[in-house]
């Protein structure tokens, strides 16, 4: 870690969720783009941040996507006219979080 004036941040980029607006390390949020879907426009999700396209970051997590679609920040950060199709993000995280441990089962019970 680095530090300026503010106090500590992170050594590498940070990036902003376009779902609660809080910063994060570029390594922890997932990069989406706008692709085509079958019915138009469809945000699809970049894992490995290699995808052509203006990109945007969000949480991978249910509750930042669920944000982000009640905003309609989708359309706003890839500059899109049309609302974006965000299905084939919320299998990609639904499918993330349904394989990782819950914060509870993780904890040693005493």
């Amino acid at each position: 870690m680095g530090t300026d004036r503010t106090g500590l941040r992170p050594a590498g980029p940070v990036r902003t969720c376009i779902g609660c607006r809080g910063t994060d390390s570029r390594s922890a949020l997932l990069r989406v783009v706008l692709g085509q879907g079958e019915s138009g426009p469809a945000v699809v999700p970049d894992p490995g941040r290699r995808r052509p396209g203006r990109g945007a970051w969000l949480h991978p997590s249910v509750s930042c996507l669920d944000l982000a679609e009640r905003r309609r920040a989708f359309g706003r950060a890839l500059r899109s006219a049309a609302a974006p199709d965000t299905s084939a993000v919320r299998g990609w995280v639904e499918d993330l979080t349904q394989g990782s441990p819950s914060e509870n089962e993780d904890r040693k019970r005493v």
